[in-house]
């Protein structure tokens, strides 16, 4: 895990509304296209098809079965549209299942960056707001199915290097190994990395807007698609129904800023929620009676794995690679007892006393485990390793292209060491991996985001999200006028809406169908699960 949780960045004219485009507020509705996009991109049509199995990473979910897929044309940089330079766009949708929908609400699973078009059917179960509106998911300009960025498969390089290893010749390693990566993704993105920005996005999905007829469009993002809407409602207020923000970055600074509480986030998830929980079900799992005992034997754990990683099949599991696991299974409390089960498993491999067996056993299960979440479920500020390299090199090159990034070499190993000391080690160690200090161009200024203008927008939050922890989410709230905001409380889930909280769904849908903007107020998170009996 790192500062930006490996990914690409770029330059760009970033998260500003380009001259000539900004939208018109009229005391009557404006037309549909206000904002000066040319009709050869204002009058496509959408060729909407029911999806062919090669347009979606995987086959939609029972109740999504009939998704629907089609791409538009957008221009590769806003700012030059007689260019006639395109990109291909890729977006989904479910239809509603009452009559003709009379709303769209665009989905956006977060990253920054990462694909979309499968993301509706998250939503496909929740049945009152799809009785009115259309789910469009999108593969946002640089991922998926649409025009794609590379690092030419650079991002991951070093992984293996343990950065509380700090000896400053494997410090260093980790830095080379982050510039290579860092200068890699810039010159394999060319001319379309600097264009992979929220602002040039932005614009995309005001076209999209357009194309769907709509003089107003809905939204639920979670994550890095907070920081998507809420630059989208401050561009075009005007354009801006119902915004749903759930686990929520603090779009309302740079990203540094808004990264940077996520060693404490993962921290505080693990110590509070996962090791309090592992040491309650102690008795099957053995790895000790108390979150402090268990922890203890996770440190064991790790240390053996710095020293002789375990071998896995054709690979090996080295202790940087156990931490990155166990902060990818920390966004969801169903993770838990899979993520139990991982380091008991791992925890044989590195014991002397196993027996072949034993250890034969723990192999299986451990090649067999799954590092990233599924992709109808929110997606992380970082960048998992099995993910294609397309999102990797958006991933980075979002963040670094946008808004001040400070510091050096120097700097960042002083950071980590930081972390370190604070006793948040589990992403804090490896926070001396900032691509962003390697990127060679002066990244384009953010706007202002006060939510001045700006119809209510709904926040949604839990108290302990590792990914976007809740003081940066509580900054955000203060900092963006009309918002309001649900604290979801003993909850640390990333992604909250549609994800089994009737309590919480029903006052976002509240919002979202029928247009009730709610007051601030808490509501009590699910408890977290009782581990399945031991298959024989």
């Amino acid at each position: 895990m790192t500062k930006l949780h490996r990914a690409l960045l770029v330059p760009a004219v970033a998260g500003t509304v380009l001259a000539g485009l900004a939208p018109v507020a009229t005391a009557d509705p404006p037309p549909l296209n206000s904002t000066g996009i040319p009709d050869r991109y204002a009058n496509q049509a959408l060729n909407w098809h029911v999806c062919a199995g090669d347009e979606l990473p995987s086959p939609p979910p029972a109740g999504a079965e009939g998704m629907e897929c089609a791409t538009y044309l957008t221009p590769r940089d806003w700012s030059r549209v007689d260019d006639r330079i395109d990109l291909t766009i890729a977006v989904s949708r479910l239809k509603a299942t009452g009559a003709e929908a009379t709303a769209s609400v665009l989905t956006n699973p977060g990253g920054p960056g990462a694909p979309g078009r499968l993301f509706p059917a998250r939503l496909r179960n929740q049945a009152k707001l799809r009785a009115s509106q259309e789910v469009i998911g999108i593969d946002p300009r640089g991922t998926g199915k649409s025009t794609n960025l590379t690092c030419g498969g650079a991002v991951g390089t070093g992984s293996s290097l343990d950065p509380r290893n700090r000896d400053r010749a494997n410090l260093d390693l980790i830095l080379d190994a982050t510039k290579y990566a860092a200068e890699s993704c810039q010159l394999k993105s060319g001319e379309l990395g600097p264009l992979v920005t929220t602002d040039q996005t932005v614009h995309d999905l005001d076209l999209l807007r357009v194309l769907l007829k709509r003089d107003k469009v809905n939204w639920v993002g979670y994550s890095a698609g907070t920081w998507l809407g809420a630059h989208y409602a401050q561009a075009f207020p005007d354009r801006t129904g119902r915004f749903v923000l759930d686990s929520n970055t603090e779009f309302t600074t740079t990203w540094e800023k808004s990264f940077a509480s996520q060693p404490l986030g993962f921290e505080r998830r693990w110590r509070q929620d996962f090791l309090p929980w592992l040491a309650k079900y102690d008795s099957r799992y053995h790895f000790g009676a108390t979150g402090e005992a268990a922890r203890q034997t996770y440190e064991e754990v790790r240390y053996a794995l710095s020293k002789n990683p375990a071998a896995v099949g054709d690979t090996t599991i080295s202790a940087n690679q156990l931490d990155s696991y166990i902060a990818s299974q920390l966004y969801a409390k169903g993770n838990f007892p899979a993520l139990a089960d991982y380091l008991t498993n791992v925890r044989t491999l590195t014991k002397g006393g196993a027996t072949a067996d034993q250890k034969a056993a723990a192999t299986q299960k451990v090649k067999g485990a799954k590092s990233a979440p599924e992709i109808t479920g929110p997606q992380p500020l970082r960048v998992p390793g099995d993910y294609a390299d397309a999102y990797d090199a958006s991933f980075w090159t979002i963040p670094c292209s946008e808004g001040a990034w400070a510091g050096s070499r120097e700097s960042a190993i002083e950071e980590s060491q930081e972390f370190i000391d604070r006793q948040l080690p589990l992403l804090g160690a490896g926070w001396l991996i900032q691509p962003c200090l390697f990127w060679k161009h002066q990244p384009a200024p953010l706007p202002v985001l006060d939510g001045k203008g700006v119809p209510p927008v709904l926040m949604v939050q839990s108290a302990h999200d590792p990914a976007t922890p809740i003081e940066g989410a509580e900054r955000a709230h203060r900092a963006f006028a009309g918002s309001r905001m649900i604290t979801v409380t003993k909850e640390g889930d990333h992604g909250i809406y549609a994800g089994g909280n009737a309590a919480v769904d029903k006052v976002v849908e509240d919002y979202l169908v029928d247009g009730k903007v709610p007051e601030d107020q808490s509501i009590p998170g699910l408890p977290l699960p009782v581990p399945p009996e031991p298959k024989n």
